[in-house]
């Protein structure tokens, strides 16, 4: 069965295009123009993940994501943000809205593609025996492997869980204390700068192919693993 994309965007042609674009990738979509029309559209059986656009008529794309989140039946539901604006500090805006993703116009359908695909694997987690691979650095999550092209890398066991926890969020920047809660555990007391001390070593242990500058610090908000280099 095709996983549901509600699509909301108040710009017929680009409703149109994206459309096509989803269902040439095997999704099923239903749409809405504006924030009032999307509210309605949020029922049972709930879709799957939002590509939500910005601006739109009735209220923002943040407002409504912020307004779902607030809510026990929507507040899972995967959103990606649709922007043209590009600044570092409204893309932050964003994600601190309950956006799981963003993806600035214009974008390709491969790009496209690529981000619906890294969210639903966040939400919905393939096979914890399946390597996560992007760009040439594999993670074997059964044999505790880390490889480049094939060649194996060495690293510690914090260093593995967090390049394992950033390969399956792909694109999205998390604070410190996210990390600390979500590669540590919300039960062990760790200072804040030692995730800046196992960053270091994580990006030394994949520097040799380049790897290391897929670990982005994000100025004032934390760090992300991003393809886009």
């Amino acid at each position: 069965m095709p996983k549901r994309i509600l699509l909301v965007e108040d710009e017929a042609p680009i409703r149109e295009m994206l459309e096509f674009v989803l269902e040439q990738l095997g999704y099923e979509t239903i749409q809405a123009e504006d924030y009032h029309v999307a509210l309605k559209m949020l029922k049972e059986p709930y879709p799957d993940l939002i590509l939500l656009d910005w601006m739109l008529p009735g209220g923002s794309g943040v407002q409504l994501a912020k307004k779902l989140k607030e809510h026990e039946f929507t507040r899972d539901i995967p959103i990606i943000m649709l922007t043209a604006r590009g600044e570092e500090e409204d893309k932050v805006r964003g994600l601190e809205s309950g956006a799981d993703d963003y993806i600035t116009k214009p974008f390709s359908p491969k790009e496209l593609g690529a981000r619906i695909k890294a969210v639903m694997r966040r939400v919905t987690p393939t096979s914890a025996e399946e390597p996560i691979s992007y760009q040439g650095l594999t993670l074997d999550p059964v044999s505790h492997r880390v490889s480049v092209n094939s060649e194996p890398l060495n690293m510690g066991p914090t260093e593995f869980k967090l390049l394992h926890f950033f390969m399956t969020h792909v694109e999205r920047v998390y604070s410190r204390e996210q990390l600390l809660d979500n590669v540590w555990g919300t039960n062990v007391y760790v200072e804040d700068r030692t995730v800046d001390v196992h960053i270091r070593r994580l990006r030394k242990a994949i520097s040799q192919f380049g790897h290391d500058e897929m670990i982005q610090t994000v100025r004032g908000a934390g760090y992300r693993f991003s393809v886009k280099v």
